[in-house]
């Protein structure tokens, strides 16, 4: 067994034994660069990343941290959403796909069809942070049924009056995630899954996989929205606005910081990112080094990325899966019907393979 992953079960098992399912704060057992080999090793080979933007940054911090000690493993890292990630998955042609959202059932099936088998890994919490020009001195807040009103295909505001009648009467430039995104689909969960309605898709509406264009298009039009991960806000706020969206049970609106993810505060645009480790790619001694190696530095890697660490007893058994096999979803149970609930909720060996 590698020794860091030793060293992990045995935290779980204090964990277990001395707090039950208590949760505890993510500094408290993870692991720090003090563990990381001095030596610089001699191991070869590849290990292939792809899926999503938003989770990209996670996975480049992760190939440069690695490959600090092991420079002769070829690590590729793309960002071609997460859909276009689970497709590879399915078709065995990544080793780590990044996700924004949960595998689909559809997607789940086609796995399962294929022979196509994985781990199932949460990494980090985030905000999808919707962002607008810095000129924009009229939209301090906005509440969910406002943000329907500027994205949803039903509601398609024109203009920001159309939005709140003392806002100017100029024209929208939207700038949204594409279709095979995570952020995409999860946007598309808050806004429009009791009304089976999408988002918008029009004159006004910019679509990019790309997180970094979509960022270049709200920091250059004055009238521009858009939204994607909380890192590549924090990476461009010197020239985008966050804007606080009001929590619909608390009628409170939040920003998005590491503090009101982290806490669920700022509702409904919180979620989990994800690595969905191919099962046969692990065998790999270059693969299983790379996600040991990640694993076990996982709170700094997520910090560095700009994103929010999960709470430690949530990487223990993370890596307490790894080292088991287990493989499958943790999202669906026996009958292929979806669980609901948070994370902690969700996340357990009970639930794993289902």
């Amino acid at each position: 067994m590698n020794h860091r992953l030793t060293y992990a079960f045995v935290i779980v098992l204090l964990i277990i034994g001395t707090a039950g399912c208590e949760q505890k704060p993510a500094s408290e057992g993870a692991s720090t660069t003090s563990n990381r080999p001095a030596k610089v090793s001699a191991l070869s080979g590849s290990v292939d990343f792809q899926g999503s933007s938003t989770v990209e940054p996670i996975s480049i911090k992760a190939k440069e941290r690695f490959n600090a000690n092991n420079p002769k493993v070829n690590i590729s890292v793309s960002g071609q959403g997460t859909s276009n990630g689970f497709e590879a998955l399915i078709k065995k042609e990544c080793d780590v796909c990044g996700a924004s959202r949960p595998i689909k059932k559809e997607e789940l099936e086609r796995c399962q069809a294929s022979g196509s088998n994985f781990i199932e890994i949460p990494i980090a919490y985030d905000g999808i942070t919707v962002v607008v020009n810095k000129e924009n001195t009229w939209v301090t807040q906005l509440t969910i049924d406002q943000l329907k009103t500027i994205f949803r295909e039903d509601k398609a505001a024109k203009t920001w009056k159309e939005v709140d009648p003392s806002w100017p009467d100029e024209k929208i430039a939207i700038y949204v995630p594409g279709i095979n995104s995570g952020t995409h689909d999860y946007f598309v969960e808050v806004i429009g899954k009791k009304d089976n309605k999408k988002i918008r898709i029009d004159q006004q509406t910019t679509p990019s996989e790309d997180d970094k264009q979509l960022v270049f298009g709200v920091k250059g039009d004055r009238n521009a929205i858009g939204f994607f991960g909380y890192a590549y806000y924090e990476t461009s706020k010197s020239v985008l606005k966050a804007i606080p969206i009001v929590n619909p049970d608390t009628k409170e609106a939040v920003t998005p910081s590491p503090t009101t993810i982290e806490s669920h505060k700022y509702a409904p645009l919180s979620r989990p990112l994800f690595w969905y480790i191919n099962a046969e790619s692990i065998k790999r001694a270059e693969v299983r080094e790379c996600v040991d190696e990640s694993m076990s530095e996982i709170l700094e890697i997520v910090t560095a990325a700009g994103y929010v660490p999960l709470p430690s007893t949530l990487y223990a058994i993370a890596q307490a899966h790894i080292e088991k096999g287990l493989t499958g979803s943790h999202f669906y149970d026996e009958a292929g019907n979806h669980r609901t609930g948070t994370l902690i909720d969700i996340y357990s060996e009970a639930n794993a393979g289902k």
